[in-house]
């Protein structure tokens, strides 16, 4: 039984010059693998991710959860609390956000009116915990989405674009894969630092009958590296790049 109850009515709703201000997130868990080197997946030498979608009530297309911006809380506090009633996850999100973007709500696109405007910022929110219930699970399901960043598969990610039912969520996406790829870069380079030799000094000798000086080795020390390429959240469309994935089965546990 779900204790949490999702929020109804937009009497707290954010706006921003007549925009609804909108924050959602991109839920995705990384998965580990076993002593033989296989990830979760049976899949050799590979570091693979899954992204989590739901369904919209009465569609079969897929989105990210999200949700209007409230006035008792912040834009990550939004995101979280989205994706526990909309999708059931808790976890700990990233506090850059993906971007923003400007768009108009489904059921106003083809209005003249300003009605219906949105501005919408996505973040990216490690899953540390899957429900079994939430609080709109009786009208939205839930799917994981495999993904790696080589060709080993050959499948590829659009079919988590093509299932995904608004453009500026599939920027979204390929602004977060991004993102994970920046991040496999770092750990490769940081594996590579580990596996490097340590140059050892000679030992250093007293000096004037002074106490022997004692060298500490600094072999235990790393230095996580600066990404070269910092994020800068604005109003953006990136240009798509070649991911592989492949769609999984419900995997609530």
């Amino acid at each position: 039984m779900c204790s949490l109850v999702a929020r109804k009515g937009r009497h707290r709703q954010r706006y921003e010059n007549n925009l609804r201000l909108v924050s959602g997130c991109i839920p995705y868990r990384l998965l580990t693998k076993d002593a033989q080197g296989y990830c979760t997946c049976g899949n050799l030498h590979e570091t693979w991710f899954q992204v989590l979608m739901v369904t919209s009530p009465n569609r079969d297309d897929l989105v990210f959860p999200k949700g209007g911006w409230e006035d008792d809380e912040t834009r990550e506090e939004a995101a979280c609390r989205e994706a526990q009633e909309e999708a059931g996850v808790i976890g700990i999100i990233k506090e850059a956000p993906l971007g923003e973007w400007e768009f108009r709500s489904k059921s106003k696109q083809n209005s003249c009116s300003l009605e219906g405007g949105c501005k919408g910022y996505m973040f990216a929110l490690e899953v540390t915990e899957v429900l079994e219930t939430w609080p709109e699970h009786q009208n939205r399901g839930r799917r994981w989405v495999s993904v790696t960043a080589t060709a080993i598969v050959n499948l590829n990610i659009k079919e988590a674009f093509e299932l995904c039912r608004y453009e500026w969520m599939r920027e979204a996406l390929e602004a977060f894969l991004r993102v994970m790829a920046d991040e496999r870069k770092l750990d490769l380079m940081e594996d590579k630092m580990e596996e490097a030799p340590v140059a050892r000094l000679p030992p250093v000798s007293s000096v004037g009958g002074a106490a022997e000086c004692q060298v500490i080795s600094c072999a235990n020390c790393s230095v996580k590296p600066t990404s070269s390429t910092t994020h800068q959240p604005g109003i953006h469309h990136i240009s798509p790049f070649t991911w592989h994935s492949v769609v999984a089965a419900d995997m609530s546990l």
